[in-house]
């Protein structure tokens, strides 16, 4: 009696957790932001002003809206989106919008100057350089992130730039090095780092964290680092002599594959190096990890996770289509310790090797408190212990999907191996809801909620046969496409449903799209894409994958910003829409899988952050 009596709570357990918030906010080291206030001009000659609702809003919180201390509201806005449209402003000369209520208050300055529709950041574009083989290279703006290194509430950015010769690993060839930038929002740049030629330069050798890692309100950057890499004050990591590049012509030329690897943390406000520590795993032999040319021993990864429920790790990793090493490590300030390490040379965990995509996700997907990481085809709980693994291999692309029921968690990936297709399984127990095997190498896939007459998320692929619904039935069918110049999209009426981002934009509850420098649409009446905006003068990263450099809410109401570089890389560009919403929902960053989504934005092949709860039309709990 008493054990089926235990059986009975523990499922009830089971069943209930996921309608309880994942974590205890009481103990979470997390940032704290300001209002968050941004105003922009709209075409039409308008200004758009948008702010922050925090975790610590009430319900119908009221807000009034200043211009140069001119009261602009009669009565306090407590209903509909944190979003105000000025009718009657001069551009002339500089604006000062400041936005009360909630016991903070914000102000943003908008300039004469300022164009429609987006923030300006000027950059210091890096002088270029000349490779030992007599090749010259210039600079490009690459992947960014955001995080407060000084405890004001406010963002800042550290920008990753990219030679030109920056190369994938499946390729021979020196590059120069990469370097990291900080800069505040108002354009100050407060330091740069240099890693030095003994890492190459490529979408998959320096992920980096940007992060508050010890809780003290100042975040850190933490980075693979090797010998000769130079902090921002000038202090030489390692030996500073070493040279490590192959020099002979050929299919080595210019790989590195013997080195010292160190992970690095800096401080986020100056750029000086904290501490460095031996990095886990070291390269050892290429061939140990499937070939002789490092090119899948210099696959790396990294995230950043609650997993003691509490403290954020970062998490560093090595391999994907073989070994599979993962390292978390804790920052306290002082100096970085190890805090678990999960490798499949391990006799338990065998099976688990080359199940990695060239992405991750992080997510407290068992409801204890901690957070568990998702990599690619396996799992990986809190504790650093195997958590399942589906054995569907290595994949390009995989989203984070709540049921809006429950809000439990699943995970819609997707497979190279010409086998497996994608799936849909449960986030916590790898059990597959469903799945399309596939004969091709399904590149890419996505999940969002686009459609408002089918219930929960919408999931489709290059090979989805349309998309489907979270029971895995078609509910539109589509012609599949294998377009390399298009990343393997869906084709809908002649025009391309996206698998790139998904973003938040419009005013509605469903989730537009973002690919190649255009916001779209898609109209579930008459099963067409539509245009929203194009960024115009700017341009997206990485080739096909074209992701710009970070996507995340950043400024403004609940709504995403699209960060990107203009196309000479002397500029970064915030755009933020300018279209009413009457939705307030608290900002994104507030949820933990989403914030955490934002920090990794930059790992491999980008992916775009996703909450850990259900955001769309049918349900609405989470509107104030």
């Amino acid at each position: 009696m008493r054990l089926l009596k235990t059986i009975i709570m523990a499922v009830v357990a089971c069943t209930t957790a996921w309608a309880q918030p994942r974590y205890d906010f009481t103990r979470l080291q997390t940032e704290r932001l300001n209002r968050g206030v941004v105003a922009v001009r709209t075409t039409d000659g308008k200004v758009a002003v948008s702010w922050r609702t925090l975790k610590s809003d009430r319900k119908g919180e009221p807000f009034d809206i200043y211009r140069n201390g001119k009261k602009l509201n009669t009565k306090p806005l407590t209903k509909g989106g944190t979003f105000y449209i000025d009718n009657d402003v001069k551009s002339e000369a500089d604006v000062t919008y400041a936005v009360k209520g909630g016991g903070i208050d914000g102000e943003y300055v908008l300039r004469a100057e300022a164009k429609p529709g987006y923030h300006t950041i000027a950059l210091q574009k890096p002088e270029g350089g000349t490779t030992p083989d007599g090749r010259p290279y210039q600079y490009s703006a690459n992947d960014a992130s955001i995080a407060d290194v000084d405890g004001d509430g406010q963002y800042e950015i550290v920008l990753k730039w990219d030679p030109t010769n920056a190369r994938d690993n499946a390729h021979a060839g020196f590059t120069g090095p990469t370097l990291f930038d900080c800069y505040r929002l108002d354009g100050t740049r407060l330091w740069r780092i240099d890693m030095g030629h003994n890492i190459r330069s490529g979408a998959h050798y320096v992920p980096f964290i940007f992060y508050d890692l010890n809780g003290d309100g100042r975040a850190e950057l933490i980075v693979r680092t090797s010998d000769g890499t130079r902090d921002a004050l000038g202090n030489v990591i390692g030996n500073a002599e070493a040279d490590y590049r192959e020099k002979e012509p050929g299919r080595y030329q210019g790989r590195i594959l013997h080195s010292t690897d160190y992970i690095s943390v800096f401080d986020g406000l100056t750029g000086k190096v904290l501490d460095s520590k031996p990095y886990i795993p070291q390269r050892g032999n290429p061939q140990e990890w499937g070939d002789d040319n490092a090119n899948r021993s210099d696959r790396m990864l990294a995230a950043v996770g609650y997993l003691d429920g509490q403290h954020a790790s970062a998490i560093f990793c090595r391999g994907y289509y073989t070994r599979t090493v993962i390292a978390a490590w804790d920052w306290d300030g002082q100096q970085l310790r190890e805090h678990w390490t999960f490798d499949t040379n391990q006799p338990e965990w065998r099976s688990y090797a080359g199940q990695g995509n060239h992405n991750l996700r992080v997510a407290d997907v068992d409801g204890d408190g901690c957070d568990e990481i998702t990599y690619g085809s396996m799992a990986v709980d809190h504790d650093g212990r195997g958590l399942y693994n589906t054995g569907f291999g290595h994949g390009d692309a995989m989203h984070l999907i709540a049921d809006p029921q429950d809000n439990q968690l699943y995970i819609w990936d997707c497979h190279e191996n010409k086998r497996d297709g994608s799936d849909l399984r449960n986030a916590r127990t790898g059990e597959v809801v469903f799945q399309v095997k596939s004969r091709t190498d399904v590149g890419r896939c996505m999940a969002a909620d686009i459609d408002p007459t089918n219930p929960g998320c919408e999931m489709w692929s290059s090979d989805s046969h349309g998309i489907r619904t979270m029971k895995g039935d078609v509910l539109y069918a589509a012609k599949d496409a294998d377009d390399p110049q298009h990343d393997n999209a869906l084709v809908l009426n002649g025009r391309w449903l996206s698998v790139n981002f998904g973003i938040w934009w419009d005013g509605d509850l469903l989730r537009e799209l973002l690919d190649r420098e255009t916001v779209t649409k898609y109209d579930w009446k008459n099963h067409s894409i539509v245009n929203v905006q194009k960024f115009e003068g700017v341009r997206f990263n990485n080739g096909t994958k074209s992701n710009p450099c970070l996507q995340a809410d950043m400024l403004g109401d609940w709504r995403e910003e699209v960060m990107v570089k203009n196309r000479e890389s002397t500029e970064l560009r915030i755009y933020t829409t300018t279209i009413p919403t009457d939705y307030r929902i608290d900002c994104l960053m507030h949820d933990v899988p989403y914030r955490l989504s934002v920090a990794y934005q930059n790992v491999g092949y980008n992916q775009p952050p996703e909450p850990g709860y259900y955001i769309g039309p049918d349900k609405k709990d989470y509107l104030k």
